[in-house]
């Protein structure tokens, strides 16, 4: 069972993880902070949860320290996949329902929205984190100036996890319209074709699969 940490319990903890990690100087060394955004970590949480706090952490320090985070499309941001991560985490989605008993309302970054519960979460079938260099993490126009206080010190900032089930999980509705009205830098890349295929994904994927949330 997932245990309920403060923020202060979270960050020593973190610190305390990278430091005994990057105990071998012979290897590549990352300090990684999870941004306020990521709720994974929550006892009870809507999307993604994390089951084994130390063992998801000895999964993904070794892969961020080896990224190459320059050779990105955005230098900085990188999407990992983390395999050996599959066993500590829960699924953030499962299929989506027409029975209105399988969903839980709940509160999620200020929106109240239906979730299907988590017990008919789908078996994960891939790991994967979205992860920043903090420069970049700096770059973003929604960090706020408490955050930038709070990361001080990390090399790389933790912006999401994504345990998945099916395809992999396109940008929920909300988020890729955010991104769009500037809540992410890449967005300011993507062509119009490369909107018009990712607006597909994003209507396939929600019609098809629901997140999930604890009740």
């Amino acid at each position: 069972m997932s245990e309920r940490l403060s923020e202060s319990e979270t960050l020593f903890r973190l610190r305390d993880m990278n430091q005994k990690s990057n105990q071998n100087e012979d290897m590549p060394s990352a300090v990684v902070i999870h941004s306020n955004i990521v709720t994974a970590f929550d006892a009870k949480t809507v999307g993604t949860k994390v089951l084994g706090f130390g063992q998801f952490f000895n999964a993904i320090l070794p892969l961020v320290a080896e990224h190459d985070f320059a050779a990105e499309r955005v230098p900085g941001q990188a999407f990992i996949n983390v395999p050996d991560a599959i066993p500590f985490v829960s699924a953030g989605v499962g299929p989506r329902s027409d029975n209105p008993s399988n969903f839980t309302l709940q509160k999620h970054r200020g929106r109240v929205e239906a979730y299907l519960k988590r017990e008919f979460a789908s078996p994960v079938e891939s790991c994967a984190i979205v992860v920043y260099t903090r420069e970049a993490y700096l770059k973003d126009p929604q960090v706020s100036p408490s955050e930038v206080s709070r990361t001080e010190g990390a090399t790389h900032v933790l912006v999401a996890v994504l345990a998945g089930a099916g395809p992999r999980p396109a940008l929920s509705p909300y988020r890729f319209t955010s991104n769009l009205a500037g809540g992410n830098n890449e967005a300011l890349l993507w062509s119009a074709d490369e909107i018009r295929t990712k607006a597909s994904e994003v209507f396939v994927y929600d019609n098809e699969w629901a997140t999930v949330a604890d009740s």
